[in-house]
């Protein structure tokens, strides 16, 4: 019953957090974990701490998820020793997560050791799983690699990795976060074409989440800046995105 539990506080949680509704998604998160605790689960409860993960970095609390993540994936470390690919996918998932917070806190070191070391862990698990919804592998990897380049402003890194790997495997929204990445990176070589073709192929895969993304908008506001005139391409993306 517990588990049937977390598992909707879970789902719950990562439907509150797309709505932008990140207070609820974090009560929904934190339930989640309780529910697995009480039923004694500890592959749940990490998955519930993945989750709020999300939340914190969403809320820009890159502390609290360097925290929540940090704990779970030392309290999953058992596991993962034995061999146990569950606990091995949301321990990679995890470090992920402590990446990008890394990252965000201008500590590339950091950011990139966490990514050297879910690297290792991603070999061990191999490509087409998605252990409690973290699609954690060596693309996923690739994919985080290329969003910690662009926090720390290393666009040639980001584009190096983001055109070589195959994100293929991985969902829609992966997908489209791999472009809006690229796009970023495009655009701190004030490459704008180059940023906006990206973005329309983002646009493409999941246009609801592209036209009502924060960090989309901001970044066509910038483009709109670079380039005078705009292109039509560019104008009508900005109208779309409400730039």
């Amino acid at each position: 019953m517990f588990e049937l539990l977390a598992v909707t506080y879970q789902a719950c949680s990562a439907s509150l957090a797309k709505l932008g509704e990140p207070e609820a998604a974090w009560i929904a998160a934190d339930r989640a974990i309780s529910a697995a605790e009480r039923a004694g689960n500890p592959l749940m409860m990490a998955a519930g701490a993945f989750r709020l993960g999300f939340v914190f970095l969403g809320a820009r609390h890159f502390d609290q998820v360097e925290e929540t993540a940090r704990t779970a994936a030392e309290a999953l470390w058992f596991l993962t020793d034995q061999g146990n690919v569950e606990a091995m996918s949301l321990w990679g998932g995890l470090t992920l997560q402590r990446a990008v917070a890394a990252s965000r806190l201008n500590q590339a070191d950091v950011a990139y050791e966490h990514l050297s070391r879910a690297r290792e862990m991603a070999a061990r698990v191999g490509e087409g799983r998605n252990d409690y919804n973290t699609e954690f592998g060596p693309a996923n990897v690739a994919l985080h690699e290329v969003a910690v380049a662009v926090e720390v402003g290393d666009a040639g890194h980001a584009l190096r990795i983001g055109t070589a790997v195959d994100a293929s495997t991985l969902s829609a929204e992966r997908r489209a976060r791999l472009a809006v990445d690229l796009a970023r990176a495009h655009a701190q070589r004030r490459q704008v074409d180059e940023a906006v073709a990206r973005l329309l192929e983002a646009e493409n895969v999941t246009p609801e989440q592209i036209r009502n993304h924060r960090v989309v908008r901001q970044l066509v506001s910038d483009l709109v800046s670079m380039q005078d005139p705009a292109s039509s391409e560019l104008r009508e993306l900005a109208e779309r995105v409400g730039a």
